[in-house]
This record gives C-alpha cells, sequence and structure tokens, in this order.
C-alpha cells in the first residue's frame, strides 16, 4: 500500500510532514514537506527505499501554472516518472549503460503525459513542473533532471550540487562573479528563478542526465528538493547539514525545514525536502517505525475530474507491485 501525508498550510507553528526509515544498513532516508506561505501545494515527493532492496527511486517535482495547473502538472509528471522509472530500471537488468536511458524515458514519457492531458484540457496550457528523477542502485547515484530543483551532496564539510540549474540563476551568478552586478542585486534579481527548461508537454529544451553514476562513500548525504530551500544560501545548507551530520536523515530534514522557517520570508514557497544518508563506518542506531512503504505526497484527496491524475497513480501502483 502506498502511504499519503497532508501537507498544510503556514501557521504560527509550521505544520509539515515527516517519514523517514532506514534501508539495509546502508542509507537513512527521510522527507519533509511544507505548504510555506503559498495558498496552495504544488509539490510533489515521492520516495520508494525498501528494506533489503538494493534499488532505491526518489521523484521530485515542482509544479508551476497557477493552482491547479502546477498542482496537476507535478502529480501527473511525479507519478508518471517514478511509474516509468522503476519499470524502466527492472527491464533493463540494472545494466549500468542502461540506467540513464531508463530515467531520460520517465523523464520523457511524463512530459508526454503532460501534453496528453494539456490537449484534452486546453485551459491548462502553460502549466508545467520541474522534475528530478534519482536512482541509487547499491553505491552508486543516477538521476535525471529538469528544472531546478537541486541536488545537493555534502561531503567532507563541502556542499555541491549535483545536477545542473536550468533557471536564470546560473547567468545570473556568472554575472555577479565576473563582477557585472554585485550579490544582492543578483540574490534578489526578479528573473533569477525563471526556467530555461521545465517538463510542460512541448520539446525540452535541456536536461541533465550524466551518462556515468556518482559513486556514494560512507558519510555522504543527500538532499533532493524543491527551490524552496534556497531561500537559504548554500553555505546556510551546508552549515545546517554540518551542525546536524551525526543524526539521522530525520533529524537533517527537520533541521533543514527549521532553517527555512526561521527566515520568515513572508514569500517563501513551497519546499520539499528529501534526505539520503550513507551510513558511516559505523552508524547510528536510527530507530523508526516498521514502515518500509514508499511515500507519497499529496495535498488533497483525488477528485472526480483528476482522471489524468488518478491514471498516473494507477501506473504508481502497479509499479510498486513490481
Amino acid at each position: 500500500m502506498m502511504s499519503k501525508t497532508l501537507a498544510f498550510r503556514r501557521r504560527p507553528e509550521p505544520v509539515a510532514s515527516f517519514t523517514g526509515r532506514p534501508i539495509k544498513d546502508r542509507f537513512d532516508v527521510a522527507s519533509a514537506i511544507d505548504i510555506g506561505c503559498r495558498l496552495y501545494q504544488q509539490d510533489a515527493l515521492i520516495s520508494n527505499f525498501v528494506n533489503g532492496d538494493d534499488v532505491g527511486i526518489a521523484v521530485l517535482a515542482d509544479g508551476m501554472g497557477g493552482h491547479v495547473g502546477g498542482e496537476i502538472a507535478s502529480n501527473i509528471a511525479s507519478s508518471t516518472a517514478f511509474a516509468v522509472a522503476k519499470t524502466s530500471l527492472i527491464a533493463s537488468r540494472l545494466e549500468q549503460e542502461a540506467i540513464p536511458s531508463s530515467l531520460g524515458a520517465a523523464v520523457d514519457r511524463a512530459n508526454a503525459a503532460l501534453g496528453e492531458k494539456i490537449a484534452r484540457d486546453p485551459q491548462l496550457k502553460g502549466m508545467g513542473t520541474t522534475l528530478v528523477v534519482v536512482a541509487t542502485i547499491g553505491p552508486n547515484l543516477y538521476w535525471a533532471s529538469v528544472g531546478d530543483s537541486p541536488l545537493y551532496r555534502y561531503r567532507d564539510g563541502q556542499l555541491k550540487q549535483l545536477n545542473h540549474n536550468h533557471s536564470m540563476a546560473a547567468q545570473i551568478d556568472a554575472m555577479v562573479a565576473s563582477g557585472i552586478m554585485d550579490a544582492e542585486q543578483g540574490r534578489n534579481h526578479p528573473q533569477r528563478h525563471e526556467l530555461t527548461a521545465a517538463v510542460c508537454g512541448n520539446e525540452i529544451a535541456r536536461r541533465h542526465c550524466p551518462e556515468k553514476p556518482v559513486t556514494l562513500t560512507a558519510g555522504d548525504i543527500l538532499v533532493l528538493a524543491s527551490d524552496g530551500i534556497q531561500t537559504l544560501q548554500d553555505e546556510s545548507i551546508r552549515s545546517t547539514i554540518y551542525r546536524n551530520r551525526k543524526s539521522s536523515a530525520d533529524d537533517i530534514t527537520k533541521a533543514l525545514l527549521q532553517s527555512v522557517h526561521a527566515v520568515q520570508d513572508p514569500e517563501q514557497d513551497n519546499v520539499s525536502i528529501l534526505v539520503i544518508k550513507v551510513a558511516s563506518d559505523a552508524p547510528a542506531q536510527v530507530v523508526r517505525p516498521p514502515d518500509n512503504e514508499p511515500v507519497l505526497v499529496q495535498t488533497r484527496a483525488p477528485k472526480d475530474e483528476d482522471r489524468d491524475v488518478e491514471t498516473a497513480s494507477d501506473l504508481l501502483n502497479q509499479a510498486l507491485e513490481l
């Protein structure tokens, strides 16, 4: 069965949904989703790290296109991409050279699903989403991403974004680095979060899907998030992880979300966070409920008219049975 958690509107005491569980003795995985100061939740996050399985999959989507369109886009894209990624990885027999194309196929199918939905309901034209599909195969990390949802790796005190940022932020940061623009202007530039690539049913302008994996080592901490986390500067993300590096993935996730809340940004975007902690040589004991089910974060009960989302969820459920 697939578990579902609700995300709530910001209150004086922030409310967020947390899920966490260890996978084998290699990974400790946790996630959280928060609506921030927005009226609607347009992020979607699915993770599947099953005890005793060498394969872990996570999908994150950050929708856009109005409160209805953004939610529909992120839910269809995430559910479709997850289902295709899982079935494709099984079909490829986890052969290393086939894994990137399997993740790329998941992105393509999600994009096609959005195109089909828009063709049936033209009022949704303009909706789209970022999409990051992550797979851990043993110690190896693979991903395919479109948009600006970051995938970070913390290692030995250093934070690095692994996936490309398909937004104007990369160009603006280059202008800051060259002295054309000062740092404050760069941080607050009105075009900073404009996407240069997205999953929206049309041809995808660019994607990042490396052919070779990143090999994870003991003590690595991965953070997959929507761009709502970037209310924090990279140094704040790094220092928060550093202070909590010996804690569980659940504690790291909560600490990151608390750091976002502490900024008290009145325009705080939705924020979704998934933390994957690679076991150190002497891992701390992690206490979790005996729940090894994957997690689908969903912000409301499905409506009758959401047949496309339900179809994507059917694909997801079929994949989970494999």
